[in-house]
């Protein structure tokens, strides 16, 4: 069927329907957001910069003291009035003592310094350490009494033992100037250089010992081999020595045994003690707890106990020797660590654990 021609006047080409278009509906209104929400978007934003921060901080060598590492001493208020013009300072000595010039010793330094200080005592919660360690920290806790003229007074925690007990007797001849705890273990008077012969293991492993040194004596207490007899009288010298020079430093600190040393014999026999044995030996003089330590040294000091403030030290460092000592520790040990662990040292220590596993202070 043929298509038909349009009508006169009709257009060609046919018109489009007429579209029409409608209006999308209005948003609805955006609501405020919330204070929560405001602050939540400003703390991450803070985070993110101070990361940002610390980071070109640590990687640039820093600049602001704030984040530097600084090694002083901060008081913190521990008892009695708050706002008292004498103090008397709490001095602690925790863990094994290895080394002297440490923390201990920036606290006997910062009490030394105060004039306001009157009277120091001293926490000791030790198994103690090495001799020379040991030493150091009397002999500086010494030189403050007499520098300053001002008593001490020794709170035992739960060990003062060995090289802790040898600390203790800074309090020279004051009377009534050692107090241990009911649970206070105290007193493993002597000295001992470990020793460990490993030869035999070594042998099945087929390992022998081939050290070039100057002189026989060089190499002596290795662990590779057996300690000869003329090694071990050389040992037994220094233990001895070292012994001796212990049970003088007790006397000058406990007096009753400069008048009876044989009693003093019967007791550094590496014992350890509790408490209510070591009162009934002469080895302390009361049992009681820091409180009671503290108002002793009220009184020997003679100050007003209304009116003094009792503080403790605490270290103070800044941000960027925090972040550095954590990634000290979780990195691999230090060679030099390492040597020093496995050189032979006298110690004044109680522990049933080899000395390179013993804790630093």
């Amino acid at each position: 069927m043929e298509p038909q021609p349009m009508p006169p006047g009709y257009p060609e080409t046919p018109v489009p329907a007429q579209i029409v278009y409608q209006q999308p509906p209005p948003p609805p209104p955006r609501r405020k957001p919330s204070v929560f929400r405001t602050l939540l978007v400003l703390l991450i934003l803070l985070g993110l910069g101070g990361s940002m921060l610390l980071n070109l901080i640590l990687i640039g060598g820093g600049g602001l003291t704030a984040f530097e590492s600084d090694h002083r001493v901060r008081e913190k208020y521990f008892s009695h009035n708050r706002a008292g013009a004498d103090k008397v300072a709490i001095i602690s000595v925790e863990g094994t003592i290895l080394g002297g010039d440490g923390f201990v010793k920036r606290e006997i330094d910062r009490a030394r310094d105060d004039e306001n200080v009157k009277a120091i005592v001293l926490r000791v919660d030790s198994p103690g350490g090495t001799v020379t360690g040991s030493d150091y920290l009397y002999h500086h806790l010494r030189e403050l009494v007499k520098k300053r003229n001002i008593p001490i007074v020794v709170s035992m925690g739960g060990i003062a033992a060995s090289g802790g007990y040898y600390v203790s007797m800074a309090v020279g001849d004051t009377p009534e100037s050692i107090f241990a705890e009911p649970t206070t273990w105290t007193g493993s008077i002597g000295v001992k250089i470990p020793h460990y012969d490993l030869s035999g293991l070594l042998k099945d492993w087929g390992i022998q010992e081939d050290t070039v040194a100057s002189a026989r004596l060089k190499t002596m207490g290795s662990l590779a081999r057996p300690m000869t007899e003329e090694e071990r009288k050389i040992f037994q010298g220094l233990v001895d020595e070292s012994f001796d020079r212990f049970k003088t430093i007790i006397r000058e600190g406990r007096p009753r045994f400069a008048k009876d040393p044989a009693e003093l014999d019967k007791l550094a026999t590496g014992q350890i003690y509790t408490s209510e044995q070591a009162l009934a030996n002469g080895l302390v003089d009361k049992i009681g707890f820091v409180e009671d330590a503290v108002d002793r040294a009220i009184a020997l000091a003679g100050l007003d106990k209304d009116q003094v403030c009792v503080v403790k030290y605490k270290p103070e460092g800044g941000l960027l020797s925090l972040v550095m000592e954590s990634e000290s520790q979780a990195g691999p040990v230090q060679m030099d660590a390492l040597l020093d662990a496995m050189s032979p040292r006298a110690y004044y220590l109680y522990t049933w654990l080899p000395a390179a596993f013993a804790s630093r202070q």
